[in-house]
């Protein structure tokens, strides 16, 4: 019985044709051949959905970080992360694609052959031959974009926005492109080697958890951070999970579309990401219960995170199985890696050192473990001789070469960049990083953007009243307010004018 209309001959999977225009670079003259042909309609349909899905990612870190911070920073939070998208995607137009994925690249950086995307068309991409040039080219560049939303998280309540936009454009060229292009240009260094990432531990996330360690020590610590005046805690836990949301169900476009095909590869890729994220949520919120007793939204979300970080770089090469452990070890470790800012005397407010950079660097390191031959090979042609499951035990010394090269130079080239940028800011004022004591009382969304996330900034949670000074300033003074917001809100009382602010902060 024939069952497929008689087509059994055909493989829906196989382009038309074979691509043999490997003397024209741009893959053929479209006036004159149809360039589809080469290419398997439901791969190209799933990386544009698996782009729109990374893309979704970046508002999810606006609203992630942005529920984390104080309300009177936190439009600052939403406003970066989207700024990042508009700042990135035109450096990746400009020169970024050029340097990390240009088809002549060295071990280390690209070249400016595709400067400006000149030729980036229909020839196949450099990693991925089932999909052409200019796809590879808007997917990638959506990691470019939401590896920076990332990393600019450490601004958050001190940091200038216009320095901070100028560092993107420059970290993304100097830091993040050599990056990709050792990591994933079939030319890099680490690619040649052997070295597995199969969607970001390195680039993404250990680049931009180092990067933003980097930015906290350069910025300094909030203003009385380590004191009761630092009332410090998430003002808006809805946002966390809005952004948590967010991010899982990017994350799908983020690990399975590394596949770079419609393939079982990508479909193993999407079971691990979402079993490591269930299982780091559930991880993390049970090392805190142990600790507090209590079952914490935000202690849930930041483990679906780590989860999810944890599982990046071993997605397309890790069973199920392991996924269970990528998990539960991701939890663990960023969750006690938050205490290390305390040891590092670092002032990161968001924890993306602890999530990012160490959930990156467990995942790298797991992946020398758990990465299997057969699973590489599920897209058909992927050969890899696999980690210490294969008894390739080489693999874990390629992973710490990895982890800890990209790790050092996004710290080192971060500190540098903004070093510079704040020696010019002696001369230049608009370069220099750090708002000023009075900015940061007001609020960088009242100083930097005029606008507010709500209708009222809060007060009393960052400004705290000396017990000796007395003008005028009781607890009574507060009160109109604290009987319109309720019992729960006394200690969090808010005006809606930032003229009454500066004056009380003034005062303070």
């Amino acid at each position: 019985m024939v069952l497929d209309g008689g087509l059994s001959g055909i493989d829906p999977t196989t382009p038309l044709e074979t691509f043999q225009n490997t003397t024209i670079a741009t893959g053929g003259d479209s006036s004159l051949y149809n360039l589809n042909v080469f290419y398997n309609a439901g791969d190209i349909a799933w990386m544009l959905t698996a782009t729109a899905l990374v893309l979704l990612m970046i508002p999810g870190v606006g609203f992630f970080y942005s529920g984390l911070a104080r309300r009177k920073s936190a439009l600052s939070l939403l406003w970066l992360s989207v700024m990042s998208t508009a700042v990135i995607s035109f450096q990746w137009f400009f020169w970024g694609y050029s340097l990390a994925f240009s088809h002549t690249a060295g071990p280390f950086i690209g070249n400016l052959d595709n400067f400006g995307l000149k030729n980036v068309l229909a020839a196949p991409s450099l990693v991925g031959p089932r999909i052409p040039d200019i796809l590879f080219c808007v997917y990638q560049g959506m990691f470019a974009c939401i590896t920076v939303a990332l990393a600019v998280g450490a601004v958050a309540e001190r940091g200038r926005m216009l320095p901070c936009l100028i560092y993107m454009f420059i970290w993304s060229t100097i830091i993040y492109d050599p990056i990709a292009c050792w990591t994933w240009n079939t030319t890099g260094w680490v690619f040649k080697k052997g070295g597995l990432d199969f969607a970001g531990g390195t680039p993404v996330h250990i680049a931009s958890g180092t990067a933003a360690l980097a930015y906290s020590y350069m910025l300094g610590k909030r203003r009385g951070h380590g004191t009761q005046e630092l009332n410090y805690r998430p003002h808006n836990v809805t946002h966390i999970v809005i952004g948590t949301v967010f991010l899982w169900v990017g994350w799908f476009g983020f690990n399975a579309g590394s596949a770079l095909s419609a393939n079982l590869r990508a479909v193993m890729a999407a079971l691990v990401t979402h079993l490591a994220a269930c299982t780091g949520g559930i991880t993390w919120c049970l090392v805190d219960y142990r600790l507090e007793r209590k079952w914490s939204t935000v202690g849930f979300c930041s483990g679906v995170i780590a989860g999810l970080v944890c599982i990046t770089p071993g997605s397309g090469f890790v069973p199920p199985w392991a996924a269970i452990v990528f998990g539960a070890c991701g939890g663990i470790a960023c969750n006690y890696a938050t205490k290390l800012k305390y040891f590092l005397r670092c002032d990161d407010a968001l924890d993306i050192f602890a999530v990012h950079a160490v959930g990156g660097f467990v995942g790298n390191i797991l992946t020398a473990f758990f990465a299997a031959d057969y699973i590489a090979h599920l897209d058909g042609f992927t050969n890899i001789q696999g980690g210490w499951v294969n008894h390739h035990w080489i693999q874990l010394g390629y992973q710490l070469a990895d982890s800890v090269t990209g790790g050092a130079y996004s710290f080192v080239g971060t500190c540098l960049i903004l070093g510079c940028l704040d020696f010019i800011g002696k001369f230049l004022p608009v370069f220099k990083l750090r708002a000023s004591e009075e900015e940061e009382v007001l609020g960088i969304d009242d100083v930097e953007i005029g606008e507010f996330a709500y209708d009222y900034v809060e007060l009393t949670r960052d400004v705290q009243m000396p017990d000796d000074v007395d003008e005028g300033m009781s607890t009574h003074s507060l009160e109109p307010h604290a009987s319109a917001m309720g019992t729960h809100e006394k200690n969090q009382d808010s005006v809606d004018s930032s003229h009454q602010l500066a004056e009380w902060a003034h005062r303070a």
